[in-house]
């Protein structure tokens, strides 16, 4: 039976928590925008019009250095839902592991588990003890439904990374179903808004957690009537991209007024953020470097705003490095849940940073990914060759520094972020002690979190043709 030892205690605390504390507990709505990058919103770039992301930073506290726990979708979804880093689940990107060219690859890949298993606890299964009513809205890319996974109702989420048939109905899948209620040429984003909406009416007497899982702003790129008008004669800017990018923020503001106008505002803790960078070609993530699939900052560096207006102080700032995995610890505490008796939880709990009252223990982030991920637009990726915009290897991030180890030669590249947040600078031949240091430490996470590293030579693989092939500066127009 499905975690039998997290249900036996469970079982316990449920009646008098549901019936002595439920009332209590705040809501709980979890925004999860899609390919969406750290300057891709209003406070941080005024290319970008998003006034209700802006006033939700003004009302509540914004993290200046939050992490992406993957630099693409899946594995992303994987490590907040279930609060583990990748090696744990299995999931470390979006289908195969052995993307691009074999010729191109010197290693073997670590084979990729497409989706998170059902016999891992998720977030809404932990909260479901304390008697929370919860909804996935939009994306899901984790399973088939996300109902067999710990949610009571779906809108809209399946194993697919793109959204249904476009962005604008008709759709197809399980997006199909409102295509008649809501009509032709719905924006998707219109839905999840009226469907978030209705479901926050009908359970605003109890405690509730929303998963909303934009599509947006995920590939297909498409131009938003109304809104795509006002940017297609500004330079240098995606017209079509800033009008999905303002079309999210409205849904996001319609969502956060009715939440206002039910008279849950003061209880519910809204937390937004993004599963991964931003693709740089469509959207310049500079001062960053690169974008989605890359470990450089652009792919994994992420806008968060959490608003809880019981326990944040509006307008504060937050510069603790934090990262998705965190999301799950800080559920629980916030909900006044104990971690499930057996569940490993690898991140900790945000609530002394919210409510001020204290700091997290000294830590370094970690990223592993033992995969190749093809390229999108070459040099354009900012990544470090034409061919991949990631190679197989793993990361650390500790105070101002950050170390990249990649597996097929061994080498490592230290960056100090306080002074070089391109990470355009590798130091590790100029400071070797720190470089060994945390190559030390990120050694040693692997051997605790069982993290496999590929070592099996590709036999199709040829040096001279990959050599060949990779460019450093774009080809002449």
């Amino acid at each position: 039976m499905k975690r039998n030892l997290f249900f036996a205690a469970g079982a316990v605390l449920v009646g008098f928590v549901v019936s002595q504390m439920a009332s209590a507990k705040p809501n709980i709505i979890y925004i999860n925008a899609d390919d969406y990058g750290i300057m891709d919103i209003g406070y941080n770039s005024d290319r970008y019009r998003t006034p209700n992301l802006d006033r939700l930073a003004k009302e509540g506290m914004v993290f200046t250095e939050a992490y992406a726990s993957a630099a693409n979708c899946a594995p992303s979804r994987a490590c907040v839902l279930s609060g583990q880093y990748g090696p744990r689940h299995g999931v470390y990107t979006v289908n195969n592991s052995d993307r691009g060219k074999p010729q191109h690859r010197k290693l073997v890949p670590i084979k990729n588990t497409l989706h998170l298993d059902d016999e891992m606890l998720t977030i809404p299964e932990a909260l479901k003890v304390a008697g929370y009513t919860t909804i996935h809205l939009g994306k899901w890319h984790l399973g088939e439904d996300p109902c067999t996974q710990g949610f009571d109702v779906n809108i809209g989420g399946g194993t697919s990374g793109s959204p249904y048939g476009g962005y604008f109905a008709p759709f197809k899948g399980p997006m199909a179903k409102y295509n008649e209620p809501y009509g032709k040429g719905t924006h998707s984003t219109d839905i999840f808004a009226a469907e978030a909406i209705r479901f926050m009416r009908e359970n605003k007497e109890k405690p509730f957690f929303i998963h909303m899982a934009y599509y947006a702003v995920h590939s297909p790129i498409q131009k938003v009537p109304g809104m795509v008008e006002k940017y297609e004669d500004v330079e240098n800017l995606n017209a079509a991209y800033a009008s999905m990018v303002e079309k999210m923020d409205e849904s996001i503001g319609k969502i956060i007024a009715e939440l206002d106008a039910l008279g849950l505002r003061d209880n519910t803790l809204v937390l937004f953020t993004s599963d991964n960078g931003g693709i740089c070609k469509t959207s310049s993530q500079a001062p960053y470097r690169a974008g989605k699939g890359s470990y450089f900052e652009g792919g994994i560096r992420e806008p968060m705003v959490v608003r809880w207006p019981a326990k944040v102080k509006a307008g504060t700032t937050c510069d603790v490095p934090v990262i998705g995995i965190d999301f799950f610890p800080t559920f629980l505490e916030a909900a006044g849940l104990p971690v499930p008796q057996g569940k490993v939880l690898d991140g900790e709990s945000l609530m002394p940073l919210l409510a001020q009252k204290g700091s997290l223990p000294d830590r370094a982030l970690y990223w592993h990914f033992p995969i190749y991920l093809q390229k999108y637009a070459g040099v354009e990726d900012e990544a470090h060759d034409s061919l991949f915009r990631t190679r197989p290897g793993s990361v650390v991030h500790l105070g101002k520094w950050k170390l990249h180890e990649y597996f097929e030669d061994g080498r490592l590249e230290l960056y100090n972020l306080e002074s070089d947040i391109g990470e355009r600078e590798n130091l590790a031949k100029k400071m070797p002690e720190k470089a060994k240091e945390l190559h030390a430490m990120l050694k040693v996470w692997r051997k605790e979190i069982d993290a496999p590293v590929p070592a099996q030579l590709n036999p199709k693989y040829d040096e001279a043709a990959d050599l060949a092939a990779r460019r450093t500066k774009p080809r002449a127009k």
